[in-house]
């Protein structure tokens, strides 16, 4: 893959540079501020690009602007927030459109390497990667979505662990069920939350903007 890496502190974004090409990967450009990872984006379109939030010049949310940016100008462009801050506003945004390709971890969550990589590749490949805290965060306050209402507890579980970014397989593995049982729940959810094929769109991510009370 291709990578754009922005990280504002020299050693984190070195380290991540290593990291990501210790496993085959190229890092194309790094970035230490909001304008130069818009930039580099809009110059490189990498196959994903990993960012923090608080960046230069105002250490405030300027990293996260730049990936909205950027995929307002580049629709789909996709984008891995790494981050110690959830800005819960920015984090729905960036689901907003249903098109996927968007993860948001906190950088004390991420415990190994193949972790952070199969959060990368999911998100390269146009699904979701969202921390279970950013997802707790993103919940916290939020009225009841009707639609929810209609699913059955384990229908609950599978769509929850959807939003983290996890395949049904990977599903089936959490929640001691067969694939092909995650699979009949995956229909049924889709179903009662009135989702349907749509060649412009990821189920799976509407699935995600819908438990996040975004219809």
């Amino acid at each position: 893959m291709r990578i754009v890496g922005a990280e504002d502190l020299y050693l984190l974004r070195d380290g991540m540079v290593r990291l990501i090409e210790a496993y085959g990967h190229q890092v194309v450009a790094t970035a230490s501020t909001g304008p130069e990872t818009l930039e580099a984006l809009r110059t490189w379109r990498p196959d994903v690009s990993v960012i923090d939030v608080r960046m230069p010049p105002d250490q405030s949310d300027e990293g996260l602007r730049a990936a909205l940016a950027a995929r307002a100008e580049m629709p789909g462009t996709p984008v891995l927030i790494l981050s110690q801050h959830v800005e819960q506003l920015y984090a729905r945004e960036l689901l907003a459109d249903g098109s996927g390709g968007v993860g948001y971890l906190l950088k004390e969550s991420v415990f190994d390497a193949e972790q952070f990589l199969a959060a990368l590749e999911r998100v390269a490949e146009g699904g979701t990667a969202m921390d279970p805290a950013v997802i707790a965060k993103l919940l916290a306050g939020s009225a009841p979505n009707r639609g929810l209402e209609r699913l059955t507890d384990r229908e609950h579980s599978v769509l929850a662990l959807m939003a983290e970014g996890l395949s049904n397989q990977a599903i089936s593995r959490r929640l001691f069920l067969s694939e092909s049982a995650v699979s009949k729940y995956t229909t049924s959810l889709f179903g009662k939350l009135g989702i349907t094929d749509d060649e412009n769109t990821n189920r799976r991510v509407r699935a995600v903007l819908a438990y996040f009370n975004r219809t």
